[in-house]
């Protein structure tokens, strides 16, 4: 099924503010508090947002380039991971906003996004 929107969820070590600011603009913005799976590990919330068919967004860099670049050796997909530099909630909803303005969802399958 195709979907036109970026969905998100958001990693543990993101503000919760910027899920608030986008969730304003009219996006859907999962936290892991909402979904119940704090404290869960790397692994644990990329197989959720698989499932839920959400672009995963994240601060760390390092290990979810690994974990893409393993989903892709296993012949496996994910909606997207979007990783941000940590900034000001407001300045990566700006940058966020470009991404989520700009791309589809079905666009971001396998894809990463560098704001």
């Amino acid at each position: 099924m195709s979907k036109l929107f970026i969905e998100l969820y958001l990693d543990e070590d993101v503000d919760v503010l910027v899920a608030d600011l986008m969730r304003a603009r009219g996006f859907t913005a999962i936290t892991t508090r909402d979904a119940g799976n704090l404290h869960k590990d790397d692994d644990e919330q990329l197989a959720y947002a698989v499932n839920n068919q959400l672009t995963y967004f994240t601060h760390n860099r390092a290990d979810f380039e690994a974990r893409a670049l393993r989903y892709f050796a296993d012949g496996k997909t994910h909606h997207g991971i979007i990783i941000a530099v940590r900034r000001p909630p407001q300045d990566i909803v700006r940058r966020l906003l470009v991404v989520l303005n700009n791309v589809t969802a079905d666009e971001m399958i396998n894809q990463i996004r560098y704001i």
